[in-house]
């Protein structure tokens, strides 16, 4: 397992360090990133905790999937590598 984990449904007002603190609660939290829109610069919805161990992960897993944080529900997901993207012409601006 990996001990990288993706988060869904994250509220849009919520900061990095707030999913740091509630992910403590499972274990010692190495990292934790909301992944922020480019163009509006404002949250996606989405992110990523990194923990100590693949143990303290899985715990991660089954405290918070489907649990409310901040008045909506989580998706808790081991993360999976990014896929490279597929051959395609660039666009010509």
């Amino acid at each position: 397992m990996n001990s990288k984990l993706y988060i869904g449904g994250i509220p849009y007002t919520s900061t990095n360090e707030d999913l740091k603190a509630h992910f403590g609660a499972a274990g010692t939290v190495v990292s934790a990133q909301i992944i922020i829109d480019k163009m509006t610069n404002r949250s996606k919805g989405f992110g990523f905790v990194e923990m100590s161990s693949d143990e303290e992960a899985q715990k991660a897993i089954e405290m918070f999937h489907d649990q409310e944080f901040q008045g909506r529900r989580l998706t808790v997901n081991v993360a999976r590598p990014l896929a490279p993207r597929e051959d395609r012409p660039r666009r010509a601006f």
